[in-house]
């Protein structure tokens, strides 16, 4: 497997992961009825951020 296609699975997985975790949260979140709606802004906001913390994360990884 290329250099590049090992990098591009791994920013998937870690964008993968990060987005699986805040989904756990804000599920808890609403369970206990602490967060009662969330904005769709927020949620773009959310999806983005993971997104750029997978990518870093990727990267940073991939230069050990």
């Amino acid at each position: 497997m290329s250099g590049l296609w090992r990098l591009v699975i791994t920013i998937t997985l870690y964008t993968l992961g990060i987005l699986l975790v805040i989904m756990a949260v804000l599920i808890l979140l609403k369970g206990f009825g602490w967060l009662p709606a969330i904005p769709d802004y927020v949620a773009w906001a959310l999806v983005l951020l993971a997104v750029g913390i997978g990518i870093i994360g990727g990267l940073r990884s991939s230069q050990k």
